[in-house]
């Protein structure tokens, strides 16, 4: 059976290179899903971005995008929205959590080439983790600063994906009703585990786009009942693990993933000052 593409636009101020790296980490994890890589370097203007969307708007398509100048970004992710597409911005928080921690402002020059010191190494170094250990492979979850634990289809990929660019070892858990999770789960530091969890009726939504696209005949993957089974499952395992859950519904990855962090810190202090 021909399966419809994934269409990734990649919107860049510069080569989109970066974004490349990123985007290629998360095919990777879809190995029997066909992606469509669309490129929009070297945009400008708020007219360059708007015939970006253009392209992308009305189709099964997920916009990443690289832009260094504040007012794209803000264009960009109302563009978006608007459009109803799903976004990534790898660049717009990053830079400004940098520029108010150091009190200085960044150079906002697209195409200024990032120095290849410890932190490169690092964010590298997490990307990579995060590849490994998806989706419950491998193992990995002592050595993780994360780990995110939630049904199918609660974006623990792209956060995972996200959070390894930011440089935290990041390692995701799928919870399945069948399986039970995995031992070390219980025995690791609690304090990194963050629980995923959704709107059943956006859940059932998205299971239903996803089944189209790779041909799935299970109906119990997007069937309501089975849903609500699954996600009262996982509910049970959070309690578990005490950890604290975060709902992803209608959420963008970066505003998510700040959350996670937020928590994990916030979470550890607490342990280092009890």
């Amino acid at each position: 059976m021909s399966l419809n593409p994934v269409e990734l636009h990649i919107i860049s101020d510069s080569s989109g290179d970066t974004a490349q790296r990123v985007v290629l980490a998360v095919e990777a994890q879809f190995p029997g899903l066909p992606f469509e890589e669309i490129r929009h370097p070297r945009v400008e203007t708020v007219d360059d971005l708007q015939l970006a969307v253009s392209r992308a708007k009305g189709r099964p398509a997920v916009v990443v995008y690289t832009l260094v100048r504040p007012e794209l970004r803000e264009a960009m992710r109302v563009l978006c929205r608007r459009a109803k597409l799903s976004y990534c911005d790898l660049l717009g928080h990053p830079i400004d959590a940098v520029a108010r921690i150091s009190g200085k402002a960044a150079q906002m020059q697209p195409g200024a080439k990032a120095p290849l010191d410890s932190a490169y190494f690092k964010r590298m170094a997490a990307i990579e983790f995060a590849v490994k250990f998806d989706d419950g492979l491998g193992g990995g979850l002592h050595d993780a600063d994360i780990v995110l634990v939630g049904v199918s289809r609660t974006s623990k990929t792209p956060l995972s994906m996200y959070l390894g660019y930011m440089g935290y070892k990041t390692a995701n858990v799928p919870i399945v009703r069948v399986v039970e999770p995995p031992e070390d789960l219980f025995r690791i530091e609690p304090t990194k585990i963050v629980g995923l969890t959704i709107d059943p009726q956006r859940l059932a939504e998205i299971r239903q786009v996803r089944a189209r696209h790779i041909g799935a005949t299970r109906r119990s993957y997007a069937d309501m009942a089975e849903i609500f089974e699954e996600l009262e499952h996982a509910a049970g395992i959070h309690r578990r693990l005490g950890c604290p859950v975060l709902d992803v519904t209608d959420a963008s990855v970066e505003e998510t993933s700040h959350r996670i962090l937020r928590l994990v810190e916030r979470r550890r202090a607490e342990v280092r000052g009890s």
